[in-house]
């Protein structure tokens, strides 16, 4: 049996993970820790096999008075954790970045994120994700195995973000825009499996899982739309007007284009266990 420490108590991620992990209670043990206070620090990792770190604070426009908490969060808790983790032998370490280490996506242009394509995050939440992979990339060796998972944006029931946004839109609005854009997504139940498969291969690494096929933004508003019978006219006559605010982060959430490339995303044994249809549909019914 593999002992499992997530550390971040009550998180979207961690919870959904610990949810996951019981259909196959005689294989893990799985405990939640909340690290928002310092009494985290004389908790005994010692006992696990495993530490993955899902805290930290996530929103792609940050208010510029929260950048030295998103440093101390998202940079430095992710070190002492890690740092803790070795120092008391346990053997992986997995740690939840963020595809916005990459920087954003553009409306017009083809944004595809490849094995050369540099960090340039665009905002001080992407850099302390970067930061944080910095700082705990030296501590990786043979007996303290690192994970570094770069995902897109992650959706699923009761998830938070862009999509329940989208989602709440898709069933009010009586037009949208047809301009075409393409983004990567990751679905709660693929990245669980995904999860799942890095303890179980004791992985080491940076990975970038996404869902099997790219979505645009009217494609996934016509899904939603149609799982709740909301009849939507999809016209072109927005286009222009939306091009011509391609510098406002907002739009480009919703019509830019970031893809990861799928050669980045493959492995050796598949994790896609829902299909767009099938992960939107059951992200509608359940949430």
């Amino acid at each position: 049996m593999k002992k499992i420490l997530i550390t971040g108590k009550d998180s979207y991620i961690g919870t959904n993970f610990k949810k996951y992990l019981e259909q196959y209670s005689d294989e893990y043990y799985v405990e939640e820790l909340d690290v928002r206070n310092k009494s985290w620090k004389e908790f005994d990792f010692s006992q696990f096999d495993v530490v993955y770190h899902v805290a930290g604070i996530a929103h792609s426009t940050p208010d510029e008075s929260q950048r030295e908490f998103y440093y101390k969060v998202n940079t430095d808790l992710t070190y002492e954790v890690a740092l803790k983790a070795k120092q008391e032998h346990v053997k992986q370490f997995i740690f939840m970045s963020s595809i916005i280490v990459y920087g954003s996506g553009t409306i017009g242009e083809d944004r595809i994120i490849t094995k050369d394509t540099p960090l340039t995050p665009d905002n001080f939440y992407g850099d302390s994700k970067k930061q944080a992979e910095i700082k705990i990339k030296p501590l990786e060796d043979e007996n303290f195995k690192m994970v570094i998972v770069r995902p897109p944006m992650i959706y699923g029931p009761g998830s938070r973000g862009n999509y329940p946004l989208l989602a709440k839109f898709a069933k009010k609005t009586p037009i949208f825009p047809t301009l075409e854009n393409k983004r990567s997504m990751l679905f709660l139940g693929n990245l669980m499996e995904f999860i799942k498969l890095m303890i179980d291969n004791e992985e080491t690494g940076i990975f970038l899982p996404q869902n099997e096929e790219y979505v645009s933004s009217k494609e996934l508003i016509k899904e939603i739309a149609k799982i709740h019978h909301h009849k939507i006219w999809f016209t072109g006559l927005f286009n222009p007007i939306i091009k011509l605010f391609n510098k406002q982060v907002y739009v480009n959430k919703v019509f830019g284009n970031l893809m990861i490339d799928k050669e980045l995303s493959n492995y050796k044994d598949n994790y896609c266990k829902f299909s767009i249809d099938k992960s939107v549909e059951v992200t509608e019914v359940l949430s």
